[in-house]
């Protein structure tokens, strides 16, 4: 959107305000604006069973950040060999690599009182759940580094004819999934309960043209489509894909079935938090063509997951480098001393304090949007910040006292609809040996994927809590009628900024290359913007990358 920069600035769009331009666009109805990402929940008489809440990243950090909000004066200065500003995946991945190289000369700071980024997690007395990403895949046999990662924290068992064995407890227990679809409920996501010969054969074709792409190799002899992405092939056969959607791929290929095309679309919300239209196609590609593992005792590509979701392995990750993780700590500012040190600013925001950090080095483990607003003008990069995109998501974590069953296959860990705007919900006491207690926990996922993100992140924060439950509680009622009077607790979730979606030409662009590249050797970067593609396994490898530049820089200055 365009306009006069004060609009920008001040929560204008065209001269309106964005409570009335969201009233004008139909994105919110009733209710006043949404200050914070926490609010306190009043509800109403149609849900007047249910307790709730609304919550999301730290408010008053973001605050800070986007309207530059007075702090105190800095009251202390101390000095740190190296920093890692960040506590996601990838800055946790850093520090992880780090330590194994015997280098232990660093802090991880980060904003938030837990890590883990996207991979966050809580629980209450009923289970443990997640709030962010809740699975990994089977790793690929030739990623030695979350293989050894995998095997360190008790995953990987063991090996027999030279493939892993996974540990029973973490590969997801049976039945894996299942999708309502013309007034039933078939076992597995892909469409199949009801379908004409014709939709059938296109579903078939389909996957034999991504069985194709994932054998398939470049002139460079390395996979079209790998994890990490990194390791794909340079191939221009390959790369030509990020220049074109992934709908207009499909169009090229004459798929047309409405059930495949809402199969595809099921699947890029759920890896990037947005529609074919949106994502190239090389990432619609990559999606099903990258993992190819395989294991002694699991079928390709299972499913690997744990009651609270990836925040079980974003503890794994912490517990080795607990000793270096100052929480509750948030950069404002990283500039540069007149020695060529970097120097940070950090807000300490339960004693709202200020004190400076005079650091070597540093691994930004933060996304690039934050970067922006911490450089400011003191240390330029050669990319178009402007040009990433962020998906906007809304998770709610809902607790039952029962779940009503309908017609077809019974719960299991995955449980979608056809045709809905969510990608439905996980049940996060699935792995749980015993399944006796009628009360669960139900993790339910909207990718904000039907507005330009900016406006969909205005939207989120400006709905109240019964706007959120208009929005569900439809879906819930479809997938389980009368589920409302059987729920106890609704904790919503929403990530503004939830992670980074790989838009046409991004992947393989000029913008991801120079957001890759250190700053005069001493400012490094380590996220999943740097992939274009927000998993586990990006995030982990872009955090040994990054830990892997400096260590190599401070070898060779050891040396000389």
């Amino acid at each position: 959107m365009s306009g006069h920069p004060f609009y920008k600035r001040r929560g204008f769009i065209n001269g309106l305000s964005r409570r009335s331009f969201l009233l004008k666009a139909g994105l919110v109805t009733t209710g006043i604006l949404l200050n914070s990402c926490i609010r306190k929940v009043k509800p109403g008489s149609q849900y007047k069973n249910i307790k709730g809440s609304i919550k999301g990243p730290n408010a008053k950090a973001g605050h800070i950040l986007r309207d530059k909000l007075p702090l105190p004066v800095p009251g202390s200065t101390r000095r740190v060999k190296t920093l890692i500003i960040g506590g996601g995946i990838s800055g946790l991945s850093a520090a992880r690599w780090l330590k194994k190289q015997g280098y232990t000369d660093f802090e991880l700071l980060e904003l938030e009182d837990h890590v883990g980024g996207n991979s966050h997690s809580r629980k209450n007395d009923i289970s443990a759940y997640p709030l962010g990403a809740h699975y990994i895949t089977i790793v690929n046999n030739e990623d030695k580094l979350i293989t050894e990662f995998l095997q360190d924290c008790n995953v990987i068992t063991g090996f027999e004819n030279n493939l892993p064995v996974y540990n029973e407890y973490y590969l997801c227990f049976d039945p894996e999934e299942r999708l309502l679809i013309n007034g039933q409920w078939q076992e597995g996501i892909v469409p199949d309960f009801s379908l004409t010969p014709s939709d059938k054969a296109e579903v078939k074709k389909f996957f034999a043209l991504i069985d194709a792409f994932k054998k398939a190799k470049g002139s460079d002899g390395k996979y079209g489509f790998d994890i990490p992405v990194d390791n794909s092939s340079a191939d221009e056969n390959f790369r030509v894909l990020d220049g074109i959607t992934f709908k207009e791929y499909l169009q090229q290929q004459q798929f047309t079935s409405k059930y495949l095309l809402w199969y595809l679309n099921y699947c890029c919300k759920d890896d990037y938090g947005q529609k074919i239209d949106k994502v190239s196609a090389w990432a619609g590609i990559h999606y099903f063509a990258s993992r190819r593992g395989k294991a002694a005792n699991a079928e390709s590509n299972a499913v690997l997951t744990w009651p609270e979701g990836n925040g079980w392995l974003t503890n794994r990750l912490s517990e080795t480098v607990a000793g270096h993780i100052r929480k509750g700590s948030m950069c404002y500012n990283v500039s540069y001393d007149e020695q060529g040190r970097v120097v940070a600013n950090i807000y300490n925001i339960a004693n709202n304090t200020t004190s400076t950090i005079v650091a070597d080095n540093v691994i930004m483990a933060t996304p690039q949007f934050v970067n922006q607003r911490l450089f400011k003008e003191t240390i330029t990069r050669p990319i178009d910040y402007q040009a990433l995109n962020y998906s906007s998501w809304f998770v709610a974590n809902i607790t039952v006292k029962r779940l009503p069953q309908t017609k077809g296959a019974g719960l299991c860990w995955d449980n979608v609809a056809f045709d809905t705007p969510s990608v439905g919900y996980v049940n996060a006491g699935q792995q749980a040996v015993s399944q006796s207690n009628e009360k669960k926990v139900l993790t339910w996922y909207l990718p904000l994927c039907d507005h330009e993100p900016r406006i969909a992140r205005l939207a989120a924060y400006t709905r109240t809590y019964e706007q959120w439950m208009d929005i569900m509680m439809p879906e819930l009622e479809y997938m389980h009628p009368r589920i409302t009077d059987a729920i106890e607790n609704v904790e919503c979730w929403i990530w503004g900024h939830g992670m980074i979606y790989p838009a046409v030409n991004y992947i393989w662009g000029k913008n991801r290359k120079a957001a890759q590249q250190p700053v005069k050797n001493n400012v490094f970067f380590a996220h999943t913007d740097l992939s274009g593609i927000s998993i586990f396994e990006e995030a982990f490898h872009q955090g040994v990358r990054a830990a892997s530049q400096l260590l190599a820089i401070y070898d060779k200055q050891a040396n000389t």
